[in-house]
């Protein structure tokens, strides 16, 4: 925990009776905040609290409807996100702001170009030499001229801090800095580093660390508010705080022994659906074999770079196995693309459902007819009223929250937007589902939601393979467990209710 402090007399940051709407949803509703110099402020909430709203307000994305901002007792109109950097604030996002075609130093002064600019033409020397001074500060070696999609996702999450620590050269004056949900993909190292540069940084900086992981939160925060429903519930000092306390204020009620469903938990069916033999990709995994059977919930837990995400790649059709064999129901399968894994009854709920699950400026009725659009055809034409009536069973089944079957998913929230993902691949009967990190980025409640819609799942028969997060959502979840080291598995572990495998005994394997 980090020690409180004597909060000033005045605020650094005021945001005032803040109301904002969007099309069907009353996303913030009279709320205030204050931040005071030198202090970390936590927010946390459901997905849907409003939260990012908020966030992206104070970043100067989004405009309020009502309410006033004010910094330093200033009231300022923060027009767009260089006003914003104006007066100091920058924010790291949680979907990411960088844009992948171009290079990570180009993304770290992408809009202030001008710095090192002469006669009309870029020095790239010194935009690459002050876009590795940037990078240092987060211990990233990051080559600052290497293209952007080259990296990993926790890789990008560095450079997007680093993009906003530029702050520090550009403004002369106390910065606040936003924090949507920017260790969502780190690993322990990465959060160490990222949390040391936040306590260095408070010299000069304040910060808002908006995150689902409610024990991160206590650790760094000064004082918490809790959000629900687009209102501000709650506001207390981080080290009178607990995690039970904050996730009964968020969700209106206490967190429950049976997280991840154990009790639902049922033996599965002995037939086997899928079989993958000797399976190899060279320079990511080799000689991969396991059997899944109906109604079997499969976790593979490794750390980044074990190899788990590119066997399970490899089994939608994204990447080509160099050997080995894959079996679906008996038949060999040779999955040349997505489209092929389709056929075979395959889907996927992929890590960054924003970019690879979704395509957000479509409503909800049209993200779920796309992985079978021959569902809702009539004589080679979409039938409207037939797709209206899938997406209200599925809206209905999956308990989506939405204002109606054609809002954007752009507009809905993390959680929302996950279940929508999964009603696209019930709706096309898949039998075998690929979850790849499927609660990343949810909050509790959303997780329980998710969790309940797995058991769900297999109680009809069918046969999950997951890559969680964490490990105690791997061993919560899992009939069996795979580990992998080196693109090896290293070990395999029953996983039935009551005699759960312990998370050391895992990480023996992984490391």
């Amino acid at each position: 925990m980090s020690e409180p402090k004597q909060e000033p007399q005045a605020p650094v940051l005021v945001a005032r009776n803040i109301d904002k709407s969007f099309p069907g949803v009353h996303a913030l509703n009279d709320v205030s905040i204050e931040v005071y110099p030198h202090e970390v402020v936590g927010l946390v909430g459901e997905n849907g609290a409003g939260k990012s709203t908020l966030m992206r307000i104070l970043a100067g994305v989004y405009q309020p409807d009502s309410g006033e901002l004010s910094i330093d007792g200033e009231p300022v109109k923060l027009s767009n996100a260089r006003t914003a950097n104006s007066y100091g604030i920058g924010m790291v996002f949680q979907e990411q702001s960088l844009l992948p075609n171009i290079s990570v130093g180009e993304n770290i002064y992408l809009g202030h170009e001008d710095e090192f600019m002469r006669f009309g033409v870029i020095n790239w020397r010194a935009l690459f030499a002050s876009a590795r001074r940037q990078l240092v500060k987060v211990e990233s070696s990051v080559d600052p001229a290497r293209r952007t999609d080259e990296l990993s996702f926790a890789e990008r999450q560095m450079v997007e801090l680093a993009k906003v620590l530029t702050l520090e050269e550009r403004v002369h004056r106390h910065l606040i800095i936003l924090l949507d949900e920017p260790t969502s993909v780190l690993e322990k190292a990465e959060i160490k580093i990222l949390f040391d540069r936040v306590r260095n940084l408070r010299q000069r900086a304040s910060f808002i660390f908006c995150s689902h992981r409610l024990d991160e939160v206590l650790e760094i925060s000064d004082r918490v508010y809790v959000m629900k429903d687009g209102q501000v519930v709650s506001q207390l000092k981080a080290a009178d705080a607990s995690v039970p306390e904050l996730h009964k204020l968020m969700v209106g009620r206490g967190l429950q022994a049976e997280y991840y469903r154990e009790g639902r938990q049922k033996p599965y069916d002995p037939e086997v659906v899928l079989s993958v033999k000797d399976l190899s990709r060279e320079g990511d995994y080799h000689n991969v074999s396991f059997e899944l059977h109906k109604g079997e919930i499969l976790g593979i837990a490794g750390v980044i770079g074990s190899g788990r995400e590119q066997v399970c790649r490899t089994l939608f059709g994204f990447v080509a196995p160099t050997s080995g064999e894959i079996q679906v129901n008996g038949r060999p399968a040779h999955f040349r693309s997505p489209s092929d894994a389709v056929a075979a009854g395959i889907g996927y709920i992929p890590q960054e459902r924003r970019t690879e699950g979704l395509v957000l400026f479509l409503p909800v009725l049209h993200n779920m007819s796309l992985a079978d659009i021959r569902r809702v055809l009539r004589r080679g034409v979409i039938d409207h009223e037939s797709e209206r009536g899938m997406a209200s069973k599925w809206i209905k089944t999956l308990n989506i929250r939405t204002p109606s079957a054609n809002a954007m998913c752009l507009n809905l929230s993390g959680g929302n937007q996950q279940k929508v993902v999964l009603a696209k691949w019930m709706n096309a009967e898949s039998k075998i589902l690929i979850l790849d990190h499927p609660t990343r980025g949810l909050d509790v409640g959303a997780k329980e939601e998710v969790y309940e819609l797995v058991r769900n799942l297999t109680d009809q028969g069918i046969s999950v393979i997951v890559i969680a997060d964490t490990l105690e959502e791997t061993i919560g979840l899992s009939h069996t467990i795979l580990v992998m080291k080196d693109g090896v598995v290293t070990q395999r572990f029953d996983a039935p209710p009551g005699h759960k495998p312990e998370q050391l005994d895992l990480i023996g394997y992984m490391v």
